[in-house]
């Protein structure tokens, strides 16, 4: 069995038709795929009430770190020097998630 990490995080949720939004996401590592990252958003923050998983390149969010990265689907970057803003890309819209960053 290969150690995966799951971690529940403080996030906001921004998107162009809807007020700020808390959220809890998990962020999950399984080293039976050491190249990619996922995260689990919960149902009640999707329109069609089921959770939603996106799925990414571990190196995107690393760079994303220190700056901006991602012209695709998912982008990611800083702002400022305590927050990391990434961005969903989807045919039905766009969600922008602030999390804060450890120093």
């Amino acid at each position: 069995m290969r150690p995966a990490l799951e971690q529940p995080v403080r996030a906001r949720l921004v998107t162009p038709d809807h007020p700020e939004l808390s959220v809890r996401p998990t962020l999950r590592y399984d080293a039976a795929d050491p190249f990619a990252v996922h995260i689990d958003f919960p149902a009640h923050v999707s329109d069609g009430g089921a959770g939603v998983t996106w799925t990414f390149a571990r190196s995107l969010l690393e760079e994303g770190l220190d700056g901006a990265v991602g012209p695709g689907d998912v982008r990611i970057g800083p702002r400022g020097r305590s927050r990391t803003v990434i961005e969903f890309h989807a045919p039905h819209g766009m969600a922008a998630v602030r999390f804060g960053t450890a120093a």
